[in-house]
């Protein structure tokens, strides 16, 4: 479980395609005066760019660096394949039971990935427009509403605006947030990691079992809240 603050900024030393195990391995390096991997242990989760991975190795010297293992279900549902030598990358450690929560709960498991379409200045801050694919807008718009939690990246935003019909939402970053993630560099075309706040999904599946088990006058009102739904956040 993370918050959806990120931690620290990280850079990927290399992707490894065929690791010793036969599978897919991340190596990111640290800044030297980093804490990340102050209290690591082998086994700990990290999210990096929003997706909560395994740390398999991890050193302090020469330099803070750590490797992860990435499933083959991963990287057909995450931009992680994308990264080469370079590349930066959100990191934020799981959060501890005397952690803070400044965000909200972000699970790291990554529902799917949007393209910006737009990016607009407003003031010292920055809109980005998202647009997740054509076959997974219906089922990711229902969860994104105006004014709730979104982890792009691993960062919680807030949305500022959603249009269901045109299959889009809007974050803004703030310039204290543009200078911490690695989001606000990334320009139209990019792709972010994109998981939707998981308390919705919770709601409606409970919602959807007590309705059903009205019979079908509960089937009914199901249908009538859900249209109101679409209707008022758009």
């Amino acid at each position: 479980m993370f918050t959806g603050i990120v931690e620290e900024i990280g850079t990927v030393a290399e992707l490894n395609p065929s690791d010793s195990t036969g599978g897919t391995s991340l190596t990111i390096t640290l800044p030297s005066t980093s804490p990340l991997l102050s209290d690591a242990h082998l086994g700990d989760s990290i999210a990096v760019n929003g997706v909560c991975l395994t740390v398999t190795t991890f050193t302090q010297t020469p330099t803070p660096a750590f490797t992860v293992g990435i499933a083959p279900e991963t990287l057909r549902l995450t931009n992680l394949g994308s990264l080469a030598a370079g590349s930066r990358v959100n990191l934020e450690r799981a959060v501890r039971a005397d952690t803070r929560m400044g965000g909200h709960f972000v699970q790291g498991h990554v529902d799917a990935t949007a393209t910006i379409v737009a990016r607009e200045p407003d003031g010292n801050a920055v809109t980005l427009r998202l647009q997740p694919p054509t076959d997974r807008r219906r089922e990711l718009l229902r969860y994104v509403v105006y004014k709730g939690f979104i982890a792009l990246d691993g960062a919680s935003l807030t949305v500022t605006r959603v249009n269901d019909d045109e299959g889009w939402w809007e974050v803004m970053l703030i310039a204290y947030t543009q200078e911490r993630i690695v989001t606000a560099a990334k320009q139209v075309g990019d792709t972010v990691n994109v998981e939707v706040d998981m308390t919705a999904k919770y709601v409606e599946k409970s919602l959807k079992g007590y309705l059903e088990g009205l019979g079908e006058g509960g089937g009914g009102l199901l249908k009538k809240v859900l249209e109101g739904a679409k209707g008022g956040s758009a």
